[in-house]
């Protein structure tokens, strides 16, 4: 297999696009916003949370691994370095923008990843596949009905002594509702329920923390900081003094 995406008329990601079954859920097609809102969301260390996730899933050389909503592919990328040439990774994304930038990663690294067009309620790969299935901060896009149909594609495709590693969002309950909470609301959250209703049964759930508090206050300083900006360029556009007129 080569990194090199075809050529004819439309790409071969667009062609196999055309072929996928519709998707209830949110797909991202701006690889550059995404790959900005994970470095502004990570402050730069997303490679951290990325090796926090393959540690947390155990995967280890020689196994068969797929990530689900793949994105651009920098999770697959690293889940190839961890596997080495015994193992194969797979990606799959409903978003060929995402997928195009995935493969250009990965032939930039030097390892052979196997990206592919798909939606997440059917996964095109065969029955008992793979070792290590993983999503990261993906199921919260998809709608309750959908998210099911994932969870049960998800074991359909896993091995019978498989792992299965979900990142996401949980949901807050009445005693911690705060301004976080009412960010995610719109976006949605995951319980462990949700996967145990497709047989997926929770052996360990933990919590992520890549970002201290001290994190967070520079990155809500900084999203301010351009607010503040954005009002200071604004005003400026509407004093004729500052306007620059094209002729």
């Amino acid at each position: 297999m080569t990194n090199t995406v075809l050529e004819t008329g439309k790409s071969s990601f667009q062609s196999a696009a055309d072929q996928l079954p519709s998707t209830s859920g949110i797909v991202l097609h701006s690889p550059v916003l995404y790959d900005f809102t994970v470095w502004l969301a990570f402050l730069g260390k997303e490679n951290l949370f990325r090796e926090k996730v393959l540690n947390v899933g155990r995967v280890a050389t020689g196994e068969f691994v797929l990530d689900v909503g793949c994105g651009t592919g920098t999770l697959a990328i690293a889940a190839k370095k961890r596997v080495g040439t015994a193992g194969i990774v797979h990606g799959v994304d409903a978003s060929i923008e995402m997928l195009a930038t995935a493969k250009k990663k990965a032939t930039k690294a030097g390892v052979e990843v196997f990206f592919k067009s798909g939606v997440a309620e059917a996964l095109p790969f065969p029955d008992r596949q793979f070792n290590v299935v993983l999503s990261t901060v993906m199921l919260h896009h998809l709608p309750q009905k959908a998210r099911l149909q994932c969870a049960k594609e998800i074991r359909r495709v896993l091995q019978p002594d498989g792992r299965v590693l979900v990142v996401d969002f949980e949901g807050f309950s009445d005693q911690k509702r705060s301004i976080l909470s009412h960010f995610h609301r719109p976006h949605g959250h995951v319980r462990a329920q949700d996967l145990a209703d497709a047989g997926l049964n929770a052996v360990n759930r933990m919590k992520l923390h890549i970002l201290t508090r001290r994190h967070w206050m520079f990155l809500t300083a900084f999203c301010l900081l351009i607010v503040v900006h954005l009002l200071a360029f604004a005003i400026c556009c509407h004093i004729p003094a500052y306007r620059v007129r094209f002729l």
